[in-house]
Order: structure tokens, then sequence, then C-alpha cells
């Protein structure tokens, strides 16, 4: 009879507060690094900054933290999910707040450089919280709903920035920002919990277990350097390491020289900046929610892994390559529809950190998601600089645009014919 009762109980959702966290966590961090963007026109009137610096200064964040990738995800793996995530918001959060003291060009470089070294371990962090709380057809979704953070909180914030800007300076972004951060850092270490640790009860633990989830994972483990060796030469890792640097070509595009582009290219005033540039981002939060379930509806339908993972990264990378339409159109309207498309599409293929759970050999998600983000924020480094040169060689973003749209096609040619099969890494 006990044994009837038991098997009657439903499981627990604990695993959907663990996602609010890690999407509040999310939006902050992209907050946190994206806020220069918003205050570069101002700032670079301020300090002086020609086109191609203000690339340099762009790229430095990605130096770092691109650099800081596989050791990040080595201390991940060591220490867990939870001192990890918390010492990585708390520090973060402080050099972004330390960004509105600033008078001169090497304390923002500076900064910037510090900034990529504390965020570098979120987003394996993220990863590992996925691969670990969720069962396997859930984790598209659930990586959607943390990854829609980075858009939908800068959609329905850009207003509410770019009036913070008018009225108060650029400072002003960096203080608010901050301060947020800080206090979540706290939240976090306050309400995060492994599953085994959690208030997640049995059946929620064996609906977790019994998809695929690894709440048996050890929190602290050694990494093998000569296993992370062979990983990097897989052709799995490969397929998805060129796939995101392209995805990431077309986000950095947006998340840095976006705002420029409107005021410079585009010859509209703040207001109008802070409005067109909501629309955009509300169109990538509808890309990643609408790529996450429709990746997770064709899993539990039957398709494979190969066609229900790659199928949204593929076409919403062909889609994004649209973006050079952009440059054969004169009306603002149309032009914030086309990137608006365009970034619905990129927010379609930013499932990579899906197969990131998907493909990662066991005990080593920290290390794979680090390297998977190291490559996938080279194109941090690489797009800010190259679209500074055309901008600052040219006056004019036309061929930065096409830069973009090409890159897409390239990161689909990746994961169709580079990636081969989805599933488990054996080293």
């Amino acid at each position: 009879m006990s044994g009837m009762l038991g098997a009657a109980v439903r499981p627990t959702r604990v695993r959907y507060g663990v996602l609010a966290l890690i999407a509040t966590g999310t939006l902050i961090n992209y907050l946190d690094r994206t806020i220069l963007g918003i205050a570069a026109p101002a700032l670079t009137k301020e300090l002086a900054i020609s086109p191609t610096l203000m690339g340099v200064i762009f790229s430095a964040f990605s130096w770092t933290y691109a650099a800081s990738q596989v050791p990040g995800g080595a201390f991940l793996d060591r220490f867990g999910t939870r001192l990890t995530y918390m010492l990585s918001v708390g520090f973060w959060s402080f050099f972004t707040l330390l960004h509105a003291v600033i008078g001169s060009v090497a304390g923002l470089f500076g900064l910037r450089l510090l900034l990529g070294i504390a965020e570098s371990p979120c987003f394996p962090a993220n990863s590992r919280v996925v691969a670990t709380w969720f069962p396997r057809n859930e984790r598209a979704m659930a990586t959607g709903v943390y990854t829609v953070g980075e858009y939908i909180g800068l959609a329905f914030l850009s207003p509410v920035l770019f009036l913070m800007l008018a009225h108060w300076g650029w400072r002003s972004l960096f203080l608010v920002a901050g301060a947020l951060g800080m206090v979540f850092a706290v939240v976090w270490w306050l309400r995060y919990r492994e599953p085994r640790d959690s208030r997640a009860n049995a059946a929620e633990l064996a609906l977790i277990v019994e998809g695929g989830g690894l709440v048996e994972q050890p929190a602290k483990q050694r990494v093998d350097w000569s296993a992370a060796g062979r990983l990097l030469r897989t052709r799995q890792m490969w397929g998805i390491c060129l796939g995101q640097f392209a995805g990431n070509s077309t986000l950095v595009f947006f998340l840095t020289w976006f705002p420029t582009y409107l005021a410079v290219e585009r010859h509209m005033d703040w207001l109008k900046i802070g409005f067109f540039a909501v629309l955009p981002f509300i169109a990538a939060s509808i890309g990643v929610l609408f790529g996450g379930w429709w990746s997770d509806r064709m899993l539990r339908q039957g398709r494979s892994p190969n066609v229900a993972r790659k199928l949204p990264i593929i076409l919403g990378l062909l889609l994004a390559s649209t973006i050079v339409s952009a440059n054969f159109i004169d009306d603002n309207r149309l032009v914030i529809a086309v990137l608006s498309l365009a970034f619905f599409a990129q927010g379609m293929a930013a499932l990579g950190w899906t197969l990131v759970s998907d493909i990662a050999p066991q005990g080593m998600l920290g290390v794979t998601g680090g390297i998977f983000n190291l490559a996938a924020n080279l194109a941090g480094i690489v797009t800010p600089i190259i679209i500074g040169a055309i901008v600052a060689a040219t006056g004019s973003f036309v061929y930065a645009i096409g830069f973009i749209g090409v890159v897409a096609l390239l990161g689909a040619l990746s994961y169709i014919v580079i990636l081969g099969d989805v599933k488990r890494i054996e080293l």
C-alpha cells in the first residue's frame, strides 16, 4: 500500500526555480557586458575614442573571456556550481561598477579585461546546471529559457537605459548594473543547491535520472588534461565550435556596434534608437524560445538528435545571413524589420549549449563547455575589431554587414558537414 502511495507522488518542480535563477544570472551577465555598446556613442565623444580603437575596446572583454574559458571550466569541475557562480557574479559586478569612475582609455581597457576573466565560468556553469537538473527531452527548452535572458532583458531595458543615458550620463548605466549584480550574487548563494541537497522530492529526482540527468555527478572533480587534449581533436567539438563562432558573430554585432550603427549609419536620435533597439532583441527572444521548443518537440516525436538538435540551428544560421539585405534598403523601418528577422534567426541558432550537454564526455561538462565557449567567443575578439576597422576605412557599415552574413553561412556549413552525429563523446 505504501509503495502505491509513493508511486502516486507527483514530481516537484524545483528544477524550474533553478532555471529561473540561471536565467536571471544570464540576464545580468549580458546586461553587464553590453551596456558599453549603449554607452559607446556618448563615451567615445567624452574620451575621444576613434572607431578603430573602439573596436579594440569592444574586443578586449573577449580576449580574457575566451582565454579564461578552459581554466574557468576546470575551476567549475573542481569546486562546483554554487561557489563558482557566486564568485563569478560577485567579481564581474564589482568590475562593472568600477566602469562608472574611470577617466581614461587605459582604465576602460583594463576593466574590460578584468570583466572577461570574471564572467568566464558563467556559461559552462549554466550548461552544467541544465545537464544536472534536466532530463534530456527538456534541455533545449531549459537552454532556450536561460538564453532568452541574454535578449529579453536588454529588449525591455533598452528604453530605460537610453533614458538613463540621456538624463544622467553613461556612468549611471554601469553604477546601476554593477549594484544589481552584487545583490544577485548573494541571492544565488542563498538559493542554489545541487539536486540531492535541494527540496526536490524522490519523484522529481527519478524523473531527472531516467531522462539522463546527472544528479549523481560529484561536486568536485580533478581535470584529466590528457582527456581534454583528446576532446579537442574530436570532430564533434570542431563542428559545434565553428558553428557557434558564426552564430556569436551576429550576436556580437548587436551587443556592441548596433546602437552606433543606428546613430551613425541611420542617423537616428536617442529616443528612436531606444525604441528601435527593442525590436530586434524581442525578435531574438522569440527565436530562442521557438528554437528550444521546436527542438524538444521533435525529440519527443521520435526524431533523432541529429535532426532535432541540428535543424533549428542550421535554419537559423541560414536565415541570419539575410542581414546583408539591410545594405540595399533606405527605409529605416524596413531595415529594423530585416535586422529583427536576422536576430530572430540567430536566437533560433542559440542551441549550441544544448549540444554541449548532449555530447560532453562523462565528468567533463565544465571543460567541454569551456572549450566550446572559448571558440564561440573568439567571435567576440574578431568581430568588433573587423567591424571597427571596416567602418574606419570606409566610413560605412555596408561591408561590415556583409561580413556578418557570410560568416553565418559558413556556420551553417559547419553544422551540416563537420559536426556528425549528436551523441556523447567517448574518450
